[in-house]
């Protein structure tokens, strides 16, 4: 079959209908720019649709930020929602938002991307034989759709999978598990574990900090937001004497002493886990050094006999249309504020950061400033010139001057004030309204 090459050098192009897509295709269709938009899946939602080939998504799976701080701007969560909504919660959400503002009618469902190549001026799109050519392209599609796998000396006669295809407790009623990662999936899922399984474990490698869901009966991202805003070098040492109030030493649960201070890297926020721990329904064992068969020899020389291993150990940093040549750095989050490209005025990418926040009201307001850009880029070159000469110069701190701890995740890590600052201040500069 021939090449079909398609001339849409006219518009923009969005690739993916999670929460990144669509709050971009709000954006621009409030600023009048228009687009196509290409979702490989047959429904909005991305990874929150837990029905989605691929998707991480488990039926315990719980929102870490709250309801009152994770919404879109301009579109609050229902007051109905609890404070933490669930999975299916977070769907309707997406799915009342793309309804709102007419977004599903514009998006090609069943369109799975090929290829982008960047250019200055342009930006071309392989969709099987077809090859576009817009004036950019936002990529949306998101993390969590590949899972990283460690390697072990030795083989494993018990089952060893991902926990991005994790369901439910009923696989883990009745056997041996180890989970293998403590983020907060690997946490969520070692409170199914203590709740159905013949014995529970969880493999960590450093010590973390527990921040509880709820501080004083408030949750804890609201608490931060609404309570006095501390000098930088005063956060960390009030922030840690308040976890040892609320928490306590979790050296006595078996977990390690942490190798950083609090706010260095990724908060677990999972109150049900230090229940689950202090009850012995769940044990934290070192790291694993090799397999024997049915047995886990840990790190010290422990075994541990095991029917089931998951592996909570995160996600491959790529996105699978787009050579990693194309980006700055390593992986998508090294771009301009997350978003814009040092080399190419026609590529973005939006939602790929990791973020020690709610995502979501960052998702409208880097939409926003993209949507700007494209209509200059448009009707206005000189302002989007002007615009990409002014962000290339800048200077931006996004770790918000925090000594992050030297691991994979953290290598672009993102605070939210610092993202959010920065972010308004490109609007300023440009005199655009922010959302």
């Amino acid at each position: 079959m021939a090449t079909e090459s398609i001339d849409a050098s006219d518009r923009f192009c969005i690739i993916g209908a999670g929460p990144a897509g669509l709050a971009m295709a709000r954006a621009l269709r409030e600023v009048g720019v228009p687009y196509d938009h290409f979702e490989r899946h047959q429904r909005v939602g991305g990874l929150w649709d837990i029905e989605n080939p691929g998707s991480p998504m488990y039926e315990s799976a719980h929102l870490i930020s709250s309801r009152d701080m994770s919404a879109f701007a301009g579109f609050p969560m229902p007051p109905s929602y609890p404070d933490f909504p669930r999975h299916d919660r977070v769907l309707a959400y997406l799915r009342d938002f793309a309804k709102k503002h007419e977004l599903e009618g514009a998006i090609s469902f069943g369109r799975s991307v090929d290829a982008v190549v960047p250019a200055p001026g342009h930006a071309t799109v392989v969709l099987g034989e077809e090859h576009r050519t817009y004036r950019g392209v936002i990529c949306a599609t998101g993390t969590n759709w590949e899972p990283l796998l460690p390697e072990w000396p030795g083989a494993a006669s018990a089952e060893v999978r991902h926990v991005r295809d994790y369901r439910s407790p009923d696989e883990l009623r009745g056997k041996r598990v180890l989970i293998v990662g403590l983020g907060n999936s690997g946490a969520d899922i070692a409170c199914d574990a203590a709740r159905v399984a013949a014995a529970a474990y969880v493999s960590v490698r450093r010590g973390y900090h527990f921040v509880p869901k709820h501080i004083f009966g408030t949750p804890a991202d609201v608490f931060a937001h609404r309570g006095p805003q501390l000098p930088r070098w005063l956060e960390a040492p009030v922030f840690s004497l308040l976890l040892r109030l609320l928490v306590g030493d979790t050296k006595k649960i078996g977990m390690p002493v942490p190798d950083h201070r609090v706010l260095e890297s990724h908060p677990l926020m999972n109150d049900q886990l230090l229940s689950h721990l202090r009850h012995g329904d769940v044990r934290l064992v070192p790291d694993v050094e090799r397999l024997d068969g049915t047995d886990v020899v840990l790190c010290g020389g422990e075994r541990i006999g095991v029917d089931l291993i998951l592996l909570a150990t995160g996600y491959t940093r790529r996105i699978p249309y787009l050579d990693r040549a194309h980006l700055d750095g390593s992986w998508a989050a090294g771009q301009l504020l997350t978003a814009f490209s040092r080399k190419y005025d026609s590529l973005f990418t939006l939602g790929f950061a990791e973020i020690n926040g709610p995502l979501f009201p960052h998702l409208s307001r880097l939409g926003a400033l993209i949507a700007q850009v494209a209509r200059a880029e448009l009707h206005d070159g000189p302002t989007a010139e002007r615009f990409f000469t002014w962000l290339r110069g800048a200077s931006f701190d996004l770790a918000g001057g925090r000594r992050l701890i030297a691991t994979r995740r953290h290598e672009h890590y993102t605070d939210e004030h610092a993202l959010t600052h920065a972010t308004r201040r490109a609007f300023r500069y440009m005199k655009w309204a922010c959302p």
